[in-house]
């Protein structure tokens, strides 16, 4: 499934669902080529996102803006 942000931009690809004993924790959301993701994480190859910051799901996921990573990681 592809993973876009609420203002558009195309972040990934749904790698696996992360889950705890009763509910979805989170996304493993795979950084694509030319993916907003790719260019903010360089050369990591994902993320988790936290069930929390899923917006709508249905042909693709929308997810926050707020769990985009900080480019200033260091």
């Amino acid at each position: 499934m592809k993973v876009f942000t609420d203002e558009g931009d195309y972040f990934g690809t749904i790698d696996e669902a992360v889950l705890t004993h009763t509910k979805v924790f989170g996304w493993k959301v795979k950084a694509d080529k030319n993916s907003f993701l790719s260019n903010v994480l360089g050369s990591a190859k994902g993320v988790v996102v936290p069930h929390d910051l899923v917006q709508s799901m249905g042909d693709i996921m929308i997810i926050s803006k707020a769990a985009v990573p900080d480019d200033n990681m260091e």
